[in-house]
């Protein structure tokens, strides 16, 4: 059984994975970690690997402890990846974007593939049929929207996510959560319509925070899947032990 660790800025998500199948996972506050790593360690028999990914900070006692008592993969530009990486700045490219692109790599092999990432940020990464990484786009994610709106105006409220009853917003409020809601849908569209006129066969990806809000409201066939960058992480962990 294998640890999965993935450190944002706020959360982290733990895994257990078990010949490639996840069989717990759990989201903690990230001075928890700890603390819920030994709790999961009662529970499984986990073959002392385990691997961190951290687009935050991780605790120092914590990452200690995982390097005594684990086999520890932390993931970096320097890991190695089973795929060509054409990024014109390989060590700014996000290592959770890293992840996704390796999880492709194992479920869709040989596949133009479009993983979109719906979370704090909504990222867009595409890995070509010839197993090379070209590269994407970032753009604000839709909590980051509300709060732009709030912000850097005078006015305008400060709202929670909502999805609109129509596209046409009849007060401030609707009219907030039409542009941000459909304005993220119809950024999404517009790039899964621009990458399929470009390559045929797309294979595309909705995963992060958002991704189930979204896909209800997508036209576009996609395939949903909140656990992919977890899914990612295994694999990089079980391709560097082999």
């Amino acid at each position: 059984m294998n640890l999965i660790i993935d450190v944002g800025n706020t959360y982290a998500k733990l895994a257990v994975f078990e010949q490639g199948r996840m069989v717990f996972k759990k989201t903690v506050e990230t001075n928890n970690i700890l603390k819920e790593i030994r709790e999961i360690q009662k529970k499984y028999d986990l073959n002392q690997k385990a691997i961190v990914s951290s687009v935050g900070k991780i605790d120092k006692k914590a990452l200690e402890y995982l390097g005594k008592a684990f086999n520890l993969q932390i993931l970096s530009h320097e890991t190695d990846v089973p795929f060509k990486n054409l990024y014109a700045t390989p060590k700014t490219l996000g290592i959770d974007r890293i992840a996704l692109v390796c999880a492709s790599v194992e479920q869709f092999p040989d596949k133009n593939v479009l993983i979109i990432d719906a979370g704090t940020c909504i990222t867009f990464d595409f890995i070509n049929a010839d197993n090379e990484y070209l590269g994407g786009a970032i753009s604000p994610g839709i909590q980051m929207r509300y709060r732009a709106l709030h912000n850097q105006t005078a006015n305008l409220p400060l709202l929670e996510m909502e999805v609109p009853d129509d596209i046409i917003g009849t007060s401030t409020a609707s009219s907030i959560h039409s542009g941000v809601i459909y304005g993220v849908l119809n950024e999404i569209e517009g790039n899964v319509n621009a990458y399929s006129d470009k390559y045929s066969d797309l294979t595309v990806i909705l995963t992060g925070g958002d991704a189930k809000l979204l896909s209800k409201q997508l036209k576009s066939s996609i395939f949903a899947n909140s656990n992919f960058l977890l899914e990612g992480l295994n694999f990089i962990l079980q391709f560097n032990s082999n």
